[in-house]
């Protein structure tokens, strides 16, 4: 009986995230903003960084390889569960056009300090109202934050 409610509640989150074709006021928003923003000079909003401790991430222009076969590895065990490559979301939100929505400090401090910002960071928080799922704290390094945030580059087509 756990099992059925604990498969039965999985589902129902997939749904709520799920993309069916009918957009909400927010994920339509997101879909508008997409592209507005290059990936060289993202989003300056007051909250841009999110909370944490990632306030100045230096990005090369080039790819780094290694580096993003690392954060492949790092998605492949802790992020594929629930998200997808795609724009399409699973559990949590599709990971193609993040790095044009989200600074890169923003990315790496939700990812290493997932609660706080779920908490207090109105990005997040916005996140969370459509996926109506907390993200689980990985417990990512530093490193694997920044490895997972090259393979969202690559993702998103940065050669």
């Amino acid at each position: 009986m756990k099992k059925f409610l604990l498969i039965a509640g999985l589902m129902i989150a997939a749904a709520a995230c799920s993309s069916n074709g009918k957009s909400d006021k927010a994920s339509e928003e997101q879909k508008q903003d997409t592209g507005k923003i290059s990936a060289t000079e993202p989003s300056t909003t007051s909250n841009d960084k999110g909370i944490g401790k990632f306030q100045d991430v230096p990005i090369d222009p080039t790819l780094n390889k290694p580096m993003a076969a690392k954060g492949k590895a790092v998605y492949d065990m802790k992020c594929s569960a629930c998200h997808k490559l795609t724009a399409d979301r699973l559990v949590g939100p599709g990971w193609s056009g993040v790095i044009k929505r989200h600074r890169p400090e923003w990315i790496m401090n939700f990812a290493t300090n997932v609660d706080e910002m779920l908490n207090k960071d109105p990005k997040a928080q916005a996140q969370l109202e459509i996926c109506l799922v907390r993200m689980p704290n990985q417990n990512l390094t530093d490193d694997d934050a920044r490895a997972v945030y090259e393979f969202m580059r690559e993702n998103d087509g940065v050669k």
